[in-house]
């Protein structure tokens, strides 16, 4: 199931702050990481493991098993093999709430094993440590994970600041007024002919001469930077103004 944009953000904004808080009282440095380790291991929370407050596709392990903690057997997919996936059946640790299932994270990387993440100072750092260390089995867990820090503007919280994006890379949305369309954030204003063929059939020509994209018109973001007091979006035709510190102009 297809989650929508504002349930990403939700999502994002509802364990972001917990996952900073925990990991800053027990010394860690990069958060974005972990943060995508939550949306990709739980689905956006959707997840049936989510359900029971694992976020982090976290096993149980014999200790926890033989001390009668709560757990949760569940079918998963493993890359014992480049490129095979294999199913299984294993038991994974169950929490209470959100906040226990953050804890547990931080628990469970607490060993020597993940001793090396304590020391990580970049989210692509952090994600290939978890790798060397064998916290996940797919070969593409390295760029799955930075791929996602990237989408989501989430290094914004390793900077000390919750991410001011509201739109999320590969998404839709709408334009709420006619807008100019740029080469480059707060670039040159493009003509109607530099335009793709489908920015033409959604703009008209302004009055000196520029494109406007009309209002209502359904684009797809695809890149997100911001520059003084505007965030830009780029979609196939060149960057568009999402929002100032006046008005959104893109939901």
């Amino acid at each position: 199931m297809r989650m929508s944009a504002s349930e990403v953000y939700e999502f994002i904004q509802r364990i972001g702050p917990l996952i900073v808080a925990e990991g800053t009282r027990r010394g860690y440095k990069v958060f974005s990481t972990v943060i995508a380790q939550a949306i990709i291991e739980s689905r956006y929370g959707q997840s049936g493991l989510a359900k029971y407050n694992n976020f982090f596709g976290l096993k149980c392990g014999t200790a926890w098993l033989l001390a009668g903690k709560p757990s949760v057997n569940m079918q998963t997919k493993e890359e014992f093999t480049i490129g095979k996936l294999t199913q299984v059946s294993a038991y994974f640790r169950a929490y209470p709430d959100i906040e226990s299932g953050v804890r547990g994270y931080y628990d469970f990387i607490s060993t020597k094993r993940y001793a090396n993440l304590k020391t990580a100072t970049t989210y692509e750092q952090y994600a290939q440590y978890l790798k060397v260390d064998g916290y996940a089995t797919s070969s593409s867990y390295i760029s799955t994970l930075c791929n996602t820090v990237k989408s989501y503007g989430l290094v914004a919280y390793d900077q000390g600041l919750a991410p001011v994006q509201q739109w999320v890379i590969g998404h839709e949305y709408v334009t709420q007024q006619d807008l100019n369309v740029r080469s480059e954030p707060n670039g040159p204003l493009l003509t109607y002919e530099e335009l793709t063929e489908d920015g033409k059939a959604h703009a008209f020509i302004g009055p000196s001469g520029n494109a406007i994209l009309k209002r209502e018109t359904r684009i797809t973001v695809k890149d997100i930077k911001s520059t003084g007091t505007c965030t830009w979006l780029r979609i196939p035709s060149g960057w568009i103004c999402g929002k100032n510190s006046k008005n959104t102009y893109v939901l």
